[in-house]
């Protein structure tokens, strides 16, 4: 989408040019900036930010698993997943693959689109007593998905990711993989007034946040002078303390090269700081009507009525105040007690 609407991308070792629509990707992170003609190093910036990441099954490095007559595929618990909502569902694979040839390494992307993996849950006639205590899930015994029969003999699992990638399975170093879910988008209700989709937490801010960065910035749109960031980041539903995650040091690395290309310093940098706009884009809570008690009742959020706003305790006055177009329908979030502004790092293991 960014490359169609006149980005061009570049390497986070290449030189940043301080002038023109770029982007650049590493790893699950992407970073994209428009430079208006006559913007200066200082005048400040205007940065929209979302995650690309969602709550998953990630593959283990060492994922092969025979049990009771069944190839197994043991995967880690990635961020505050719903357990019971991955359960007798067809899982496909997706994510990178860090292959070394000829003495050179790169990373090829994967998508499987077939149902390989299924979390298949124990059948109600040997668990009776499981709607009365509800269901509980060990996540190191339990959540291990089928992957075959022994007898079938499948390949090993870098053997499979060779064949799917068409290179020789002893080029594979590493993976970066994930379960999906295979049924697809589409809308749904009476009216047709929802969209059923996975990973809306946060491809749906991510989708937005990009059309916005192209559609609203560039020749012949609007007249600020100020930089147009687009920052997507990877790892937030692990706390986002990684290299490329929201607090690490890429965006800020980023930021501070592009405004060194148009001829800043690092004093200009901060100043350039102090002067800038954020907004953070995610998904809201809309008011559940069968758990209605979850929602603060002065702040209750409701689905197809526009934005809503979430003022954090750093967020700026101006922030604050903001307004969507005129005409668009808004709420204010806030969070009730029962559930905290923010959680901790999601645990791991069983």
């Amino acid at each position: 989408m960014l490359a169609a609407g006149g980005f061009t991308e570049v390497g986070a070792g290449d030189d940043l040019p301080g002038e023109g629509r770029h982007f650049l990707i590493s790893g699950g992170t992407l970073v994209a900036w428009s430079v208006p003609g006559g913007a200066g190093p200082d005048a400040g910036l205007r940065i929209l930010g979302a995650h690309t990441d969602s709550p998953n099954l990630r593959i283990r490095p060492q994922p092969e698993i025979d049990a009771s007559g069944y190839r197994q595929i043991g995967v880690e618990i990635y961020g505050w997943v719903l357990l019971n909502s991955w359960l007798d569902r067809d899982l496909g694979i997706s994510g990178r693959v860090s292959v070394e040839e000829g003495g050179q390494a790169r990373t090829e992307l994967l998508k499987v689109d077939r149902p390989l993996l299924r979390l298949a849950q124990l059948a109600i006639h040997l668990d009776p007593k499981v709607n009365d205590r509800g269901l509980r899930l060990n996540r190191q015994t339990q959540v291990v998905p089928i992957w075959g029969l022994l007898a079938s003999d499948p390949p090993g699992f870098a053997a499979f990711l060779g064949k799917e990638l068409g290179i020789d399975a002893g080029a594979i170093r590493s993976w970066d993989l994930m379960a999906h879910p295979l049924e697809p988008s589409r809308l749904s209700g009476g009216s047709s007034e929802f969209i059923s989709a996975p990973r809306l937490d946060n491809l749906g801010s991510t989708y937005v946040a990009t059309r916005a960065m192209v559609e609203g910035t560039g020749p012949g749109v609007g007249s600020s002078s100020r930089i147009s960031v687009l920052a997507l980041f990877d790892h937030e539903e692990v706390g986002s303390r990684s290299a490329t995650g929201a607090d690490g040091e890429l965006l800020p690395s980023v930021l501070e090269r592009v405004l060194l290309a148009m001829g800043g310093s690092r004093a200009g940098y901060l100043k350039a700081m102090a002067n800038s706009a954020a907004v953070s884009a995610d998904m809201c809570h809309a008011v559940h009507p069968n758990y209605p008690d979850t929602a603060e009742p002065q702040h209750l959020t409701h689905m197809n009525r526009g934005p809503a706003p979430k003022p954090m305790p750093r967020t700026p006055p101006r922030m604050r105040s903001s307004r969507p177009p005129a005409g668009t329908p808004k709420s204010r979030f806030s969070s009730p007690w029962s559930a905290p502004t923010s959680l901790p790092v999601p645990p791991s293991g069983p």
